[in-house]
């Protein structure tokens, strides 16, 4: 497969490249585009020619393929931006570290151990950087809650909290009974066990025990659908954790979470888009945000944008970014949650997450993940 021939616009320092177009790749791509100064989107890939060639179009792109080969052979490119489907994560990142991009890859890095494993391994072996879209630690209060966990603010961490609820119009999901099974745990609590991970950083996730339903479809739970989920999750250091996810709020997107200490209490995430509050003679109101592009759009933005900074400093020697980017070993740990709880809910009791992570302790040894 080559590329379709196109009209280039200039050039820039950083040059990146997308594959995938979805909703979430399209706003990457807009933000490598437009919203990032000193990048360039060198090129898209997507199987789908159609909405590819139209993001392209819209954003001045001079490349566009079928192919995701053809971005690992284009010495123009710097870095990829993996937004395709979870399935074809952990091969992408092998096939681009061997081709020497450094790699941004979406949530979750891998559905298994295994695969995570060998897509490690050919980040390490090829020395390439590997960031992970766990955006949640780019957004500004929960950083700054992050900030005061580390300065001592809370004391020591003994309960943690991160909910995730999805917004929805009605309470009907559309099109669940077309969403995977463990969707709940690898694609939406993903993001609050990374961020109770990074929360409680330097404790291990040791038992995790879980309750979850099909609360708002429950006629799909006989197929393995589930919408509603609460996990419990025991840390090394001895704090409890609580995650929890529903896919129905009618009242707009949430996301929160908290740590409580020995000294003190820290919260991140509101339900209110701004602080402006209105107050009428039907009571109090304020807009929250409906779209997951709205509450964190720029933690998206400045996911990529620290992406791009750390392939400048390694490409042209400028100081890299202080903050340490969501890491292989982050997406692992978060993994390994993900699959302690898949088993918590087949079996209904609590799980070891070490009994989860056999690849690891069996003695196969997980490579350590580039930054």
């Amino acid at each position: 497969m080559a590329y379709i021939e196109r009209t280039a616009d200039p050039a820039r320092p950083v040059r990146l490249a997308l594959i995938g177009s979805g909703w979430m790749g399209a706003f990457h791509a807009e933000s490598a585009a437009t919203r990032i100064a000193g990048t360039r989107l060198e090129a898209i890939a997507d199987p789908a020619l159609g909405p590819a060639t139209e993001l392209a179009d819209r954003l001045g792109v001079a490349k566009v393929t079928a192919d995701p080969a053809d971005l690992f052979a284009d010495p123009d490119i710097d870095g990829v931006i993996i937004a395709a489907p979870v399935r074809f994560h952990a091969s992408l990142i092998a096939a681009a570290a061997a081709a020497g991009k450094h790699v941004f890859c979406e949530k979750p890095a891998a559905r298994t151990l295994e695969e995570l494993d060998d897509a490690l391994a050919a980040v390490a072996g090829a020395g390439v950087e590997l960031q992970i879209g766990f955006n949640r630690r780019f957004a500004a209060d929960f950083a700054e809650a992050k900030r005061s966990i580390d300065a001592g603010t809370v004391g020591e961490p003994r309960l943690l909290r991160s909910l995730t609820r999805d917004p929805n119009t009605t309470d009907t999901i559309p099109n669940a009974d077309r969403t995977p099974q463990w969707t709940i745990f690898l694609e939406t609590l993903i993001h609050d066990f990374d961020t109770l991970n990074w929360f409680n950083q330097g404790a291990v996730p040791e038992q995790v025990h879980v309750m979850a339903d099909a609360l708002v479809e429950p006629s799909l739970k006989d197929q393995g659908y589930l919408d509603t989920a609460v996990v419990t999750i025991r840390y090394s250091n001895g704090a409890i954790a609580v995650a929890e996810a529903n896919f129905s709020a009618l009242y707009g997107y949430d996301v929160r979470g908290e740590v409580f200490g020995s000294a003190g209490m820290v919260q991140a995430g509101s339900l209110q888009e701004t602080a402006a509050t209105t107050y009428t003679a039907h009571g109090s109101s304020g807009a929250t945000p409906r779209l997951n592009v709205e509450l964190f759009h720029d933690a998206y933005t400045g996911e990529i944008a620290h992406f791009a900074e750390i392939i400048r400093s390694r490409r042209d020697g400028t100081p890299a970014p202080e903050f340490a980017a969501p890491s292989g070993a982050d997406a692992r740990a978060a993994l390994a949650l993900v699959l302690a709880c898949i088993r918590s809910v087949e079996t209904g009791a609590p799980v070891n997450v070490a009994d989860v992570d056999q690849p690891a302790s069996a003695g196969k040894t997980a490579p350590a993940a580039a930054r």
